[in-house]
């Protein structure tokens, strides 16, 4: 998993919960299935206001668009995000506690980490 530090990152700037991972793993799963929100309330055993709200954050991030419809399906508005959304389903298929301890790090451990990753094997602060 060589893109850890930019999963970081992602999950820092797009994924504020294990659920809000679950609903985006949902939508991604058949992205061509066009999901009501009463559809994901009830697949996802969740409130109106939880889905709402994510679904809000997932259109914000641009990884879901919605429909004259009203609903909404996965859809990254650049192939990167679709690359960090396969990075982030495998490496959360792979070592699931990593990314749930990510998602619920507060942002300056996160952001210690994704510097450990890419600064690993240099000396930390100091001009030698």
């Amino acid at each position: 998993m060589t893109g850890d530090p930019d999963v970081l990152s992602f999950i820092r700037e797009h994924i504020r919960s294990v659920w809000a991972l679950e609903l985006l793993l949902k939508l991604k799963a058949d992205p061509e299935r066009c999901w009501s929100a009463d559809d994901l309330v009830e697949a996802m055993r969740a409130s109106h206001a939880l889905v709402d709200a994510n679904l809000r954050a997932l259109m914000s991030a641009g990884l879901v668009v919605p429909d004259d419809r009203g609903c909404f399906r996965y859809r990254p508005a650049a192939p990167a995000l679709g690359l960090l959304c396969d990075e982030l389903e495998q490496t959360y298929r792979v070592r699931p506690v990593t990314v749930i301890r990510w998602i619920s790090a507060p942002v300056e451990r996160l952001k210690s980490l994704a510097d450990a990753f890419r600064f690993s094997g240099k000396p930390k602060g100091g001009d030698k």
